[in-house]
């Protein structure tokens, strides 16, 4: 097997997945459920199938491609990534890791290896909750998370629901249930990624044996007050929606800053409807994504962000809504296939290290479950979630031969 070989059909793959994007020169903005999304999984279908596997498409919108085993009755092996993106995101992020995952059955097919076990390769719908404020939809849905009810549940800017849009794209919402694979199919699953922060950039370090990844806590939170005149309104008078936002904002990240472990809260949208220079603020409307390896700090900072709009909008005269998101626990990645990961490095010469993610992954949902493990790769400088996100095809490469080591024994045990 020839690694520049390896590289040069990932970089293909990836080059012509670039087209199917909402914003052309402005980065991928590849949305669930839109024409691009549908167009990306078109391709992957076509290229699934060019490799020599059975390919399918479920309910929830997730895309499968399947190498079978010589022992249908043993659970299967998956491993693969979401081919969404945010708004203009970059070209790397989950597909890159749908595609390492295609190279691992093609070179699993180029040895000749005979297996026991399925080999399933999936690219996973709506990862990132960029557009209804959710998250890995997909893998959610493969374990038996979501329902009809979640769909009609979260609405998009536009207010479409996970239903409507479902609907649009050719899918039927009411049979998402029938999503789920049955308990005890699926063996492990694996995953590579970039990393989307700068340590392995900055280290100089080629791939990245993932420890474990953040649990993530998402709200939406709306604080009501009254609309009045700016100038005539004196201040012990008002209720002002904004002052009241702006209290309890200032002091999110530091409650994040005092835990001094790498948790960190962001408010990365606010918003303040039919708002004017010169009008008391009547609504506001801000985000809270709160992370941390350790959840007692996660459940910590909610409560104390819950405390502080009780007492903000109570000495305001208002009142708010707190809507809950997503709520997923941390979690630890297999130990036995790390160290076959790093006998692996060793072996072939790869420079590695452990570290956990900061970011959440179609494996946090989904190693709450099942044995799980990824591998990252750098991203240049630690950028993502932007257009000049960039991983090095040869790494992504480095992954995929990684990975290939890992699942010759995961099929055949």
């Amino acid at each position: 097997m020839e690694i520049e070989m390896v590289t040069g059909r990932i970089a293909q793959n990836l080059e012509h997945l670039k087209r199917f994007t909402a914003t052309p020169d402005a980065g991928c903005t590849r949305l669930p459920f839109t024409k691009e999304a549908r167009e990306a999984v078109d391709y992957l279908k076509q290229e699934m199938e060019s490799i020599g596997l059975e390919v399918k498409e479920d309910a929830a919108g997730n895309v499968f491609g399947i190498l079978k085993g010589t022992d249908a009755s043993l659970p299967c092996v998956m491993t693969g990534s979401h081919f969404d993106s945010v708004l203009h995101g970059g070209n790397y992020d989950g597909i890159g890791g749908v595609i390492c995952s295609m190279e691992v059955a093609r070179q699993i097919i180029d040895m000749g290896l005979e297996h026991k076990r399925d080999l399933v390769v999936v690219g996973f719908m709506d990862e990132e909750g960029m557009r209804f404020g959710t998250g890995y939809f997909g893998s959610g849905a493969i374990l038996g998370h979501r329902d009809a009810a979640y769909t009609r549940q979260f609405a998009d800017i536009n207010g479409v629901t996970i239903a409507e849009a479902m609907k649009e794209y050719g899918l039927d919402p009411d049979k998402l249930e029938d999503v789920k694979w049955p308990d005890g199919s699926i063996d492990s699953f694996v995953e590579a990624h970039i990393e989307q922060g700068p340590v392995l950039d900055q280290k100089q370090i080629e791939l990245g044996l993932v420890t474990g990844i953040v649990g993530i806590q998402r709200y939406m939170v709306t604080i009501h007050g009254r609309a009045d005149h700016a100038g005539t309104t004196p201040m012990d008078m008002r209720l002002d929606a904004a002052d009241a936002a702006a209290k309890v904002i200032s002091k999110i990240a530091d409650w994040a800053r005092e835990k001094a472990d790498g948790t960190v809260a962001t408010v990365g949208l606010i918003k303040v409807p039919n708002g004017g220079m010169n009008i008391v603020a009547e609504q506001v409307e801000f985000t809270v994504d709160i992370r941390s390896m350790n959840n007692d700090n996660i459940n910590d900072i909610a409560n104390r962000i819950k405390a502080a709009l009780a007492r903000e909008c109570k000495i305001m005269g208002g009142t708010y809504e707190i809507d809950t998101k997503l709520v997923i626990t941390p979690v630890e990645l297999n130990s036995s296939m790390l160290d076959i990961l790093e006998d692996s490095c060793k072996k072939r010469g790869y420079s590695y290290m452990r570290l956990p993610s900061g970011a959440g992954h179609d494996s946090l949902e989904i190693g709450q479950q099942l044995p799980t493990v990824m591998v990252f790769v750098p991203s240049k400088d630690g950028r993502s979630h932007t257009p000049v996100e960039f991983s090095k095809y040869s790494d992504l490469a480095k992954a995929s031969v990684l990975m290939t080591d890992l699942i010759a024994e995961l099929i055949n045990k």
